[in-house]
């Protein structure tokens, strides 16, 4: 099954001409999120070929402008193009009166539903699941509220050995049971052990975004051993004090997180315009983890 996170903006508050603000498109077995919405969201959209209407669930991590200010654009453009399927916006409580007061003045009224789902400071634990996959909030450490999010794959069901279960000629109403991890006992009495015919299903993955925060060890358990962890970087080690004021994370504090959470691969984003590459920010953290590597614009990965 699909599970890739595109990025759509790698920067930090200031736009560069190779790095928008944050965004990231997720396409996880065939579920649509859209993780933040800064300013021309929707240009970089069309421009990696993320098509508007298939999102269906938007997360603002929080509202700090270079985070939304793509959003009301990016609502109002999907008006245009007829979507009339509802949407979902999981963000801080003060979100839903600036998109809904910014439609109201401008005289702009959306041929389809918006609701809002509020994210309350300090919350933790699933904000949305379905049968396939969940979402999980936890906190950062931020000047405002700010939250992270984990994209989980549930529990896949074990994968059935075909010519196993059909040559023991047993009823097709098993294979659910044998699939679930369950023993069956026939219309004889007899024992089937599940183990006899399924194999240990594929491995669930998961996605983990942490932006924007200061160095907190608090977030590990919430993304321990993920397959891919996104860790704000904005600045790197020289810039420590300029990081601890305006409570962001260097490349190292990235790293540090990403071997205390046994993560198998990092991806530092969220970088000040001040940097015209990610070289410093990839030779410094990768002194204590590897595989990393910088988010540019564009970045698909697979999971």
């Amino acid at each position: 099954m699909n599970f890739s996170v595109t990025i759509l903006g790698s920067g930090a508050a200031l736009p560069t001409h190779s790095r928008n603000p944050t965004s990231q498109y997720i396409l996880c077995n065939n579920r649509h999120i859209l993780i933040d919405c800064g300013e021309g969201t929707q240009i970089q959209m069309r421009k990696f070929g993320v098509k508007f209407q298939h999102i269906s669930y938007i997360l603002i991590s929080h509202l700090h402008g270079d985070h939304f200010f793509g959003l009301v654009g990016l609502l109002s453009t999907m008006h245009l193009l007829g979507r009339d399927k509802g949407i979902t916006i999981y963000a801080p409580p003060e979100l839903e009166q600036i998109v809904r007061l910014q439609l109201e003045i401008g005289g702009g009224k959306l041929g389809f539903g918006v609701t809002f789902i509020t994210i309350e400071k300090n919350q933790t634990g699933v904000l949305f699941e379905d049968k396939i996959i969940q979402i999980e909030t936890f906190p950062l450490k931020h000047k405002i509220q700010t939250n992270g999010f984990v994209i989980r794959e549930k529990l896949k069901e074990r994968t059935l050995l075909g010519d196993e279960f059909k040559a023991a000629g047993l009823s097709l109403t098993y294979i659910q049971k044998f699939k679930k991890g369950e023993n069956v006992v026939d219309e004889k009495g007899k024992t089937h052990q599940f183990l006899d015919y399924t194999i240990d299903p594929p491995k669930s993955r998961a996605y983990a975004f942490c932006s924007d925060t200061a160095y907190s060890e608090s977030i590990v358990p919430f993304i321990k051993e993920v397959d891919l962890l996104y860790h704000e970087a904005t600045f790197t080690e020289k810039e420590r004090d300029r990081a601890k004021a305006t409570k962001h994370s260097t490349a190292l504090d990235a790293a540090k997180i990403a071997v205390k959470a046994d993560v198998k691969k990092l991806i530092l984003g969220h970088l000040s315009a001040r940097f015209a590459n990610g070289e410093e920010h990839v030779k410094e953290a990768s002194t204590i983890f590897t595989p990393v590597e910088v988010a540019e614009d564009g970045n698909e990965y697979q999971l």
